[in-house]
């Protein structure tokens, strides 16, 4: 089998030979000139055109298209473009430096080689950190926008940034009227509407600038689709049949038809968390429902993918509730109450029963009880009997009265101090000591030998005498 030359060649010498018909065909190549008079110019509020001239001395045979590159901040965009066009219109941010290049080539010739890059930049106005910061925007209903922003960092406090809008279709840029600031927060409404039949809607232009040229303007493109926010359902009613509930709520009059879905949040009883249930249309019927239950439900709305491409959801509606839910009160009520009336009833039964026991069957009395009860009666009334009296005359000297045949005990002695000059049935204080003894006589002041008491009594005819010693 023979064997091709080029394969007998070491290797090294073959990428030699290689780089050599390279280089020839490189050195062989015709570069292309470049494009001229490079310039750009603002269409509208944030939208700049780009344009150039054609290279000279071109030949027929040449498919001439040119390339055109963004550069921002010295980096470059994926957004390279080639066109036979002479001009290339684009968005731009204002805040940042930009710069734009060109090139011409011949398309599909290996004879010529691309001409070298042409360039231009746009350098951004006013002071670093002072341009608006952000900048969110919202299509309510698609009837108004909405956009916030904040201030830039190096933004004084006086500083008063005006919106302005354009999209295709106006001939001029608007100014945005109906501005605001809340706690720094800067926020600005404009309407924007288009007509129901419309597919296809442009992009809006922002730009946010103030009257000093210290402040750093800025733009931005805004797709309106994805910025779509639906008003909150209306008119939600609820009815109810047999055991199935019926929610209908209105629908919008500025969204096209079917371009709308919603979401419709069940709650069973007080409870936050329920389920979601949805619905293309504006009604939704639900089944199986517990008749004694309450029910409350809130719709929300969201544009369809295939209308629109915003994430959006509208607010909830004002919640509406449907049935009676069973007063958990009264059940905490009889629980608390049904044991504490057993509680008591019992109690008092019990005090009853005790009461009736004791009438039906009295206790019997103890006789050892009874005997102590009596003994001990008739010593306490002998102890008063022979209590002693003591008498106690002016002159100092005592005198001791007992009955005749008692034997005094070691009681305390009562005292009585009279005047032995009056008759013994004066001496009140004798009197209320023993009631039972009525003294007659008088004792004289050398002693009471001649003391004499009797006892008076009505059942005796003569009196008992009773006699006294010192």
């Amino acid at each position: 089998m023979a064997v091709p030359a080029a394969a007998l060649l070491p290797c090294p010498l073959l990428l030699a030979v290689c780089w050599v018909v390279a280089a020839g065909t490189v050195a062989g190549a015709k570069i292309l000139p470049s494009p001229s008079n490079l310039n750009y110019s603002f269409i509208h509020i944030c939208t700049l055109n780009w344009t150039w001239n054609p290279p000279e001395n071109i030949s027929s045979s040449c498919n001439l298209e040119y390339s055109s590159d963004i550069v921002i901040n010295g980096v470059p965009e994926d957004r390279r473009e080639w066109s036979k066009s002479r001009f290339r219109v684009m968005d731009v941010h204002l805040n940042e430096e930009m710069r734009l290049r060109v090139r011409s080539e011949c398309k599909k010739d290996n004879t010529t080689e691309p001409s070298p890059w042409v360039e231009t930049s746009l350098p951004p106005k006013g002071i670093p950190g002072t341009a608006a910061v952000d900048l969110s925007c919202v299509w309510h209903n698609l009837e108004y926008m909405a956009c916030t922003w904040r201030p830039g960092e190096n933004a004084s406090s006086d500083t008063n940034y005006t919106l302005f809008y354009w999209f295709d279709g106006l001939k001029n840029p608007k100014k945005c009227g109906n501005s605001s600031v809340d706690q720094g927060i800067f926020e600005c409404i404009f309407n924007l509407t288009f007509p129901k039949v419309t597919s296809t809607y442009p992009a809006i232009s922002i730009l946010i600038r103030d009257d000093s040229e210290e402040i750093r303007p800025v733009c931005a493109s805004k797709n309106p689709t994805t910025l779509v926010k639906p008003a909150t359902p209306r008119q939600l009613t609820l009815s109810k049949t047999n055991d199935k509930i019926d929610v209908k709520w209105s629908e919008s009059e500025t969204f096209p038809k079917s371009c709308l879905q919603y979401e419709v949040k069940c709650c069973n009883g007080d409870l936050d968390v329920g389920q979601i249930i949805p619905s293309e249309i504006n009604s939704v019927s639900i089944a199986g429902i517990d008749a004694n239950s309450k029910y409350t439900f809130k719709v929300r709305a969201k544009p369809k993918p295939e209308c629109y491409n915003s994430d959006f959801h509208s607010d909830w509606s004002e919640e509406k509730s449907i049935g009676e839910k069973r007063d958990s009160t009264i059940y905490f009520v009889l629980i608390i109450t049904i044991p504490l009336i057993v509680a008591v009833s019992t109690i008092v039964l019990l005090v009853y029963l005790k009461r009736l026991k004791i009438l039906i069957l009295p206790p019997i009395p103890d006789p050892r009880e009874i005997l102590k009860r009596m003994f001990g009666e008739q010593n306490e009334d002998s102890q008063k009997l022979q209590r002693p009296l003591i008498l106690k005359t002016k002159t100092g000297r005592l005198c001791f009265i007992s009955e005749r045949g008692r034997k005094l005990t070691p009681a305390p002695i009562p005292q009585v101090t009279v005047d032995v000059k009056r008759p013994v049935r004066h001496w009140p204080a004798l009197t209320s000591l023993s009631p039972s003894l009525v003294h007659r006589g008088c004792i004289t002041n050398s002693g009471c030998s001649s003391i004499s008491a009797h006892k008076y009594s009505p059942e005796l005819s003569q009196d008992e005498h009773v006699h006294s010693s010192v």
